[in-house]
């Protein structure tokens, strides 16, 4: 198991080269690592990721800048993380500056959930705390999306038997999902309707 989160850590970090400065990539708990930090802040971006449960550290500790809102101080472990080269590991700088901003998620008939979020966004001057919060939840609606793909659309199971046939059968789910979400739009700005507000037709799977 440990073998195969350092390959998929590795083979993730490779996207990192598509970043281009000023982005900010958003991140679920997986991501939120010392090196992951570094390597996205040296590409002049930065991130929003869940911080990780192994993290325990409280709000009493860092510098407070808001409600809910701090800055706080991580030191670079004292062993190699997954997926990092030793030559990579040494060049990891001794500590980064980091905010942490949390808040609660109140349903009824549920425990309320703490959630707490790691940034690089430094500045509450310019990065309000609401702001992040707002930001981390746009991600969720990444998550619906891939799942409309996968399961609205179909894609759950692919069909085709050789590797260029299920290439194209990936361009034409992709192909049929960006022409709904056209639709969706041209109808949202049509009507003054928040287009995620539109609901997706059942799409059948192109290859049957």
């Amino acid at each position: 198991m440990l073998l195969y989160t350092a390959c998929w850590l590795s083979i993730v970090r490779r996207l990192y080269s598509f970043l281009k400065p000023n982005d900010v990539l958003l991140g679920d708990r997986a991501f939120c690592a010392y090196a992951d930090m570094v390597s996205i802040a040296k590409l002049g971006c930065d991130a929003v990721f869940r911080k990780h449960q192994s993290r325990t550290t409280t709000m009493r500790k860092g510098k407070i800048v808001g409600d809910c809102d701090k800055l706080v101080t991580w030191y670079k472990p004292k062993r190699c993380s997954q997926g990092l080269s030793k030559d990579e590991f040494d060049a990891l700088p001794p500590s980064i500056t980091v905010r942490e901003v949390y808040y609660y998620i109140v349903i009824p008939g549920f425990r309320t959930q703490q959630v707490s979020l790691i940034t690089t966004l430094l500045e509450k001057s310019s990065y309000s705390t609401l702001e992040i919060v707002g930001l981390y939840g746009k991600r969720w609606d990444v998550e619906l999306d891939l799942r409309h793909i996968k399961t609205t659309l179909g894609m759950d199971v692919l069909r085709c038997k050789t590797p260029s046939m299920v290439r194209k059968e990936i361009f034409v789910f992709l192909l049929a999902y960006n022409l709904l979400r056209s639709l969706m739009w041209s109808a949202g700005t049509t009507y003054t309707t928040p287009p995620l507000r539109k609901s997706k037709a059942r799409y059948s799977p192109p290859f049957n």
